[in-house]
């Protein structure tokens, strides 16, 4: 995305640009370089607008990486707001539309808190969809991907090549994919006491 150019201090400069449909809240991003702003970045949603707020001096390749840094905090502060099981059948049933042309067709998408090895689960013979509470609190995007991976599971069962093409639909499949990783190898790590501990 191009840089706006600087405009003497104290204005700010607009830039707006679509965002890729990935399954977030917001449409468009906003971009508002200020003068006044020296090293802060904020963001926040704006009806179907997410407005990021950065210095004038920054370059562009900095502006994209605190876009994407931003959106990324925004999704984590919006998803530990626990969605309802009627939220989250409303989410399973855009995302399939969106990814899937509608084909998916969950009977039932709900939290369980019985599910510590997994992060979801689907019985495709009555289309129940059931997702683990430990994604509660995670970005939108890791739990978009888990609800898309049991989504796709309705329409293919196992893990073969003919369901990861199918999921390929979802842009945000390895990042997620590679978040839930992190997640887990986290959680092996040994426990260090440190000085809050003694």
């Amino acid at each position: 995305m191009p840089a706006d150019p600087l405009h003497r201090a104290g204005t700010s400069q607009r830039s707006a640009k679509s965002q890729p449909t990935d399954g977030s809240r917001a449409s468009a991003i906003e971009v508002r370089r200020s003068a006044r702003r020296r090293r802060t970045v904020s963001a926040y949603r704006e009806g179907d607008r997410t407005v990021v707020l950065i210095p004038a001096r920054m370059s562009e390749a900095e502006e994209q990486r605190w876009v994407r840094v931003m959106l990324d905090k925004l999704a984590a502060q919006e998803s530990r707001r626990t969605l309802g099981d009627a939220e989250l059948a409303e989410r399973a049933r855009r995302l399939s539309e969106q990814y899937f042309d509608g084909r998916a067709c969950p009977h039932s998408v709900r939290w369980v808190t019985n599910q510590n090895t997994r992060w979801g689960s689907c019985t495709p013979s009555d289309g129940s969809i059931r997702l683990s509470h430990r994604l509660q609190g995670m970005p939108e995007y890791v739990v978009d991907y888990v609800l898309c991976h049991e989504l796709a599971h309705l329409l293919v069962p196992g893990h073969g090549p003919r369901f990861w093409r199918l999921l390929e639909a979802y842009p945000r499949t390895e990042r997620a994919r590679g978040y839930l990783e992190g997640v887990v190898a986290a959680d092996r790590l040994p426990h260090v006491p440190g000085a809050r501990d003694e």
